[in-house]
């Protein structure tokens, strides 16, 4: 992939965001586990951050996703993970199915403000018993005149306790699981919304996280976005750019974990010699980097595709299952060449091998990566490759 000056302008712009608006707080975000999104998010819509590629005419820069992988990147040098993944979230999570497919009234109603930062959106998918089975969530929402009336829980909700809006998956007919879902945008403030506590999670703890129950919530319908019925297509889209932030994000935050660990190996000695001395360690974070060289180009790859309007599922799937597996094994080694230090709760490394774990499981599991890739690959049973 080529890169432009226009690129690493904005690349400059995020890094030295994260340097500035971020990392001096992430200590701070992480031990309450929140941070203020609102206040952050505004800053970033101020920056035309939060909407790199969406339209111009709703206050976005009209750019092609190349720029949005830069800034996922970029991202990755943050102290933590969760204050990406809720910015991930809203850029390209939330939104894409809204800029893409939805009305004008939706754009200017939700998706302007959200680029702004005057509005945090979270995505409703995930339910308790329906987490990668997309098909098998139970969430409906049922006409009344000219409304929903949606009833069912979500599970897992990044943003969601301080959401000013939530982009649905609800089943709106008893039609067959893939035909049957639409993607419905609920304003957070409506009557019938309620929260369970903040989630206490192993990772990603400065980003809010809650189930979300939703009983007799009336909604217009004219806040569905697109067609009835065409919600898991459209879900499966917003997936791929999910999938390709995800990727993204984990190849500086793995560069940045390596980095960390090197110079704490040129520091700390045992025996007399620095840690980095030992060739079974320098080796082993010599084929580190170059592991998260070949994800980087896997990366890319995907993202000059679906630039140039190609269906990247495969890639972007092999992407996302790379970047889940190396990043645990990226963190797990580090980790424990920090000793006694990686154990330690706030220890760089110790917080990076929480963090990413997450990717492994969000967006759609390993195993759900391992299947589609094997579908396009034609060996599963009853499948053939065109």
């Amino acid at each position: 992939m080529k890169f432009t000056a226009e690129h690493e302008a904005l690349r400059k712009t995020v890094r030295d965001f994260v340097q500035k608006e971020i990392n001096p707080h992430c200590d701070e975000w992480e031990a309450t586990g929140q941070f203020p999104i609102h206040e952050v998010f505004k800053k970033l819509g101020n920056l035309g951050l939060l909407g790199i590629q969406k339209p111009e005419e709703y206050g976005g820069m009209g750019l092609d996703y190349s720029y949005n992988l830069v800034a996922a990147e970029e991202l990755g040098m943050a102290n933590c993970g969760g204050v990406p993944l809720a910015i991930g979230v809203q850029t390209d999570m939330c939104t894409p199915a809204i800029a893409r497919f939805g009305s004008d009234e939706l754009k200017r109603t939700f998706l302007a403000p959200a680029i702004a930062g005057d509005m945090v959106g979270c995505i409703g998918v995930s339910e308790v018993g329906a987490g990668s089975d997309v098909a098998g969530l139970k969430t409906t929402a049922k006409k009344d005149g000219d409304d929903y009336i949606i009833n069912g829980s979500k599970m897992w909700i990044t943003n969601g306790p301080q959401a000013d809006f939530i982009c649905l998956l609800a089943n709106t007919s008893d039609d067959k699981p893939h035909k049957n879902k639409s993607l419905i945008v609920v304003p957070m403030n409506s009557p019938g919304i309620t929260f369970s506590p903040h989630l206490n999670k192993l990772g990603m703890r400065s980003s809010e996280t809650a189930q979300i129950f939703f009983d007799d919530v009336r909604v217009p319908q004219r806040f569905r976005i697109g067609a009835e019925g065409t919600g898991f297509m459209m879900q499966m889209l917003q997936f791929q750019e999910e999938r390709l932030w995800g990727a993204a994000n984990v190849i500086k935050a793995l560069e940045n974990c390596i980095d960390q660990t090197i110079e704490y190996c040129r520091e700390r000695k045992t025996f007399g010699t620095p840690l980095i001395d030992n060739q079974v360690i320098h080796f082993r974070l010599a084929e580190l980097q170059t592991e998260v060289e070949a994800l980087r180009a896997l990366t890319y790859q995907a993202c000059e595709l679906h630039i140039e309007g190609k269906d990247v599922t495969k890639l972007a799937s092999m992407a996302k299952l790379k970047a889940g597996r190396l990043g645990r094994e990226v963190t797990d080694s580090c980790l424990q060449y920090w000793g006694g230090n990686g154990f330690m709760w706030d220890n760089p490394a110790s917080r990076a091998f929480r963090d990413v774990r997450l990717v492994s499981i969000g967006g759609g599991a390993d195993e759900i990566m391992l299947g589609i890739i094997s579908k396009m690959m034609g060996i599963l049973p009853g499948k053939r490759k065109d």
